[in-house]
């Protein structure tokens, strides 16, 4: 059986043309070996910030769920470390009814996802509260939204609840940009819209703000990786590939095997090939990779954090919604 998959996965791959089209917001580009160009290393260092953010869920129940959000930012200068950041929250989002918090929401009815929405009994939205000992990098205001809304659902279904811990995330990544002085601001990700309310915070980045996205979900005509099809008939060496102003794909070391998807400016590239040497992940900035280290949270703190929330006294009211939602835990731990 696995041969007969493997032999299919090959015709799929050879069937792919190499002269192809890229789909990108619904234009095609037609893919063109004159238009790379090579990227030139600078001599001068500059102070470059790479941000990127983690998220657990610490109780999750199908009406409620509390989730710890960590954002990091790293700045270097060629490859020494000058200053490092670390923010953190806990969202805590409960599910309501449109026609007692939409209707009656008194902090500002403006803001509230659901006055979009058909007016019925059955509409639900999803509304946080942050905690934190810091000021709030992000408002909770901005993470009220409609179950149903479409950034966030998940085909025909309303979206899980958990999933506004991915926007509050999102919020804070650009809300700590936005904050930061250095020569040039990396994120991880892109630069384009995901979540509703997030042009509140869009805006507020600096001009010199660019964002590395590590996987890209763009297509060719001919249904191939545009990354990959690019890497495969690229010239040699570190190379961008402007698609549209904003939007470009990038090679960072000569060896590497990766091609990533670029946004901002374009000043920035020629710093990030001396950064971009670490074999632990050959032509990916080493920034990312430190704040992607700082911001995450792993299995074993979740797990304790979790269980520190159980041990607190009347935790058999809380216990009797999670085992609502741990039904795949239970399966995973048997045999």
């Amino acid at each position: 059986m696995l041969n007969k998959i493997y032999q299919h996965i090959q015709q799929t791959i050879a069937a792919f043309e190499t002269k192809d089209t890229l789909i990108l917001n619904n234009k095609n580009y037609p893919l063109d070996q004159n238009r790379y160009q090579p990227i030139y290393q600078h001599p001068e260092p500059k102070a470059i910030t790479f941000i990127d953010g983690g998220q657990a869920e610490i109780a999750l129940a199908g009406n409620f769920c509390l989730s710890l959000v960590r954002v990091a930012a790293v700045t270097l200068k060629n490859d020494k470390k000058l200053l490092q950041q670390i923010q953190q929250f806990y969202v805590f989002t409960k599910a309501v009814y449109n026609h007692n918090n939409c209707n009656n929401n008194d902090n500002n009815n403006d803001n509230n996802d659901c006055n979009n929405y058909p007016r019925n009994d059955h509409e639900i939205c999803y509304e946080s509260k942050i905690f934190t000992e810091k000021e709030p990098l992000i408002d909770e205001l901005d993470l009220f939204i409609s179950s149903m809304d479409q950034t966030i659902k998940a085909g025909l279904e309303r979206a899980p609840i958990q999933k506004i811990a991915s926007m509050a995330r999102r919020f804070a990544e650009l809300a700590l940009a936005s904050k930061i002085n250095a020569d040039f601001i990396i994120l991880d990700g892109t630069l384009e819209k995901t979540f509703k309310n997030e042009e509140k915070y869009l805006p507020n980045l600096p001009h010199q703000t660019s964002a590395i996205a590590k996987t890209s979900s763009l297509f060719t005509t001919s249904g191939n990786s545009p990354a990959v099809l690019l890497n495969k008939i690229s010239p040699p060496g570190n190379w961008v590939y402007p698609v549209t102003e904003k939007t470009s794909f990038i090679k960072l070391h000569p060896a590497a095997k990766h091609v990533f998807r670029f946004e901002g400016n374009k000043e920035v590239l020629p710093y990030l090939p001396e950064l971009s040497k670490d074999a632990l992940f050959l032509g990916y900035p080493y920034g990312l990779i430190l704040a992607d280290k700082l911001a995450r949270i792993s299995h074993q703190e979740q797990k304790s954090l979790s269980l520190q929330l159980l041990l607190k006294s009347d935790s058999q009211m809380i216990s009797q919604y999670l085992q609502n939602a741990n039904a795949h835990e239970i399966l995973d731990t048997i045999g």
